[in-house]
């Protein structure tokens, strides 16, 4: 779906965690089916997935992107050993460094900065000082992601400018009003959504810390959704539901991409795309209520 000359359409990527493997599936159903973006826009997990968007859209790439994912486990993201437990009972801030997330981004992703990407791609993080939306479109792509996924408590804050960043979900900001604020006129939103089929808090306090941070991410989305002005056209990929698990778990990864792309290639065929609708899955609820 190519944008008109005087129109900017957006792909916008939220946060998630390991329900970052939906968005592959949605990814994979949209290239699938033509659809294309001027630019890309895309929060912690949604950074990756959206970079990877944006080095080509294509079958092929996609595809590579679909490998990476069916290949992650939650050691390669987290690499939390005795070591790092130890230093955060001894008062460090964090239980792990940002090292996993970026040799990830640095042995796949095809260009080293922001600016090299094919299709423009803007990384949104979180000024941990200020509480302010960093919108970061040049520069080490490495860091830039590292910095969107730097999970409070679980990753150390990343120092980009003299800034110290932490996850781009953080900022009541989400990349729908970046979006439109860097000048799109139509929005192609992914989220990942949230385990909503739940019959008790995931275990963990990481899990816990996730599974709350993508409750957060919903619900910005949902109030700013909600808000846009009338002249701004959108089309929300709806996320799965009802949904279980954790979004620390990684593996269930190939399970989540098989369902997302068939759900989202029948939400094209049923004219999603010309849809401006926010699904019921990111609203609040629960299949589980007490």
């Amino acid at each position: 779906m190519p944008s008109g000359t005087d129109s900017k359409t957006a792909l916008v990527l939220a946060g998630g965690g390991s329900l970052g493997a939906v968005q592959v599936g949605m990814l994979k159903a949209l290239v699938d089916a033509g659809v294309t973006a001027d630019f890309v826009v895309g929060s912690s997990v949604g950074a990756i997935n959206g970079a990877y968007y944006a080095a080509a859209a294509t079958v092929e790439n996609m595809t590579r992107l679909e490998t990476l994912w069916r290949g992650i486990t939650r050691n390669d993201v987290f690499p939390i050993s005795w070591r790092s437990l130890l230093g955060f009972a001894r008062r460090r801030d964090f239980l792990s460094g940002s090292h996993g997330i970026r040799n990830l981004v640095e042995r796949h992703l095809p260009y080293r900065n922001l600016e090299d990407a094919p299709i423009p791609i803007h990384v949104i993080a979180t000024d941990l000082l200020s509480g302010e939306a960093v919108v970061l479109s040049r520069g080490n792509a490495a860091d830039a992601i590292a910095a969107s996924s730097a999970i409070p408590v679980a990753f150390a804050p990343v120092r980009i400018g003299g800034r110290f960043l932490i996850d781009g979900a953080v900022t009541s900001n989400t990349p729908v009003r970046v979006a439109v604020s860097l000048g799109a006129r139509r929005l192609i939103v992914l989220p990942t959504g949230f385990s909503c089929n739940l019959h008790a808090p995931p275990q963990g306090a990481v899990a816990n810390g996730l599974h709350a941070l993508t409750l957060l991410i919903a619900r910005q989305l949902v109030r700013e959704l909600d808000t846009l002005p009338g002249d701004i056209d959108y089309a929300i990929v709806p996320s799965l539901c009802p949904l279980a698990g954790s979004a620390y778990d990684f593996t269930r990864t190939a399970a989540l991409i098989d369902d997302a792309e068939k759900s989202t290639r029948n939400w094209v065929g049923a004219g999603g795309l010309s849809a401006r609708v926010v699904p019921d899955q990111l609203r609040a609820h629960s299949h589980h209520q007490a």
